[in-house]
């Protein structure tokens, strides 16, 4: 199992009962979110956690794929499916950059708190927009902590060098948003909540039809 499986597995059980830090902001970006998806939408998330976006949203879709490499994650997003009896839901273990590739098959691709954590953004990117009909979105939710303080980004890095912690990017918005415009894709919201815990930026970006 990959080092981030690890990680993510052990944390499932507390990650599941965590309140959402800024509900209002939260609800924010749901509704921004379902203005683009109607009821035969077909919907992919990659790192969808417990899959509690993905369930939000599936009421306002055709389907949703969700995938997540750390499978206690996938677990408890299945349970949870269950119990609220949504059936428009696959959940599984996955790794995007494992993924078959599927050509224009997504209406709406959704990676949320995820971007920061990958290797290889450019590569997802790339990916993201082969998954995409013409004229689907990306959207996303990204922890922007270049500037975050200086013990923060000391624990990130040498958490990360010790094997203790998950490979964590000190991004920028002005570097995500030109890194999002460089997989060509066309940025159609972009919002930053203000005053919460974490600088966090989202964005919808429309793949050109």
């Amino acid at each position: 199992m990959h080092v981030n499986a690890r990680f993510w597995d052990r944390l499932a059980p507390r990650y599941a009962r965590m309140q959402v830090r800024d509900p209002d902001a939260y609800e924010r970006k749901l509704a921004m979110t379902r203005a683009f998806l109607g009821p035969e939408a077909q919907v992919f998330e990659f790192g969808c956690g417990t899959g509690t976006t993905a369930l939000k949203h599936a009421r306002h879709a055709g389907h949703v794929t969700a995938i997540d490499c750390a499978p206690a994650m996938i677990g408890i997003a299945r349970q949870k499916a269950a119990e609220a009896g949504i059936g428009n839901v696959e959940f599984r273990v996955g790794d995007l950059a494992d993924m078959p590739d599927s050509p224009g098959a997504y209406d709406m691709v959704m990676a949320h708190n995820v971007l920061h954590l990958l290797p290889d953004r450019s590569g997802a990117l790339a990916r993201v927009r082969r998954m995409l009909k013409p004229g689907g979105v990306f959207v996303s939710s990204t922890a922007c902590a270049a500037g975050a303080p200086r013990l923060f980004r000391w624990v990130a890095k040498a958490g990360h060098a010790l094997g203790l912690l998950p490979l964590f990017n000190l991004l920028t918005a002005d570097g995500l948003r030109a890194e999002i415009a460089a997989a060509g894709f066309e940025i159609v919201e972009d919002w930053r909540p203000e005053g919460g815990r974490a600088p966090v930026l989202f964005l919808i970006a429309r793949k050109p039809a």
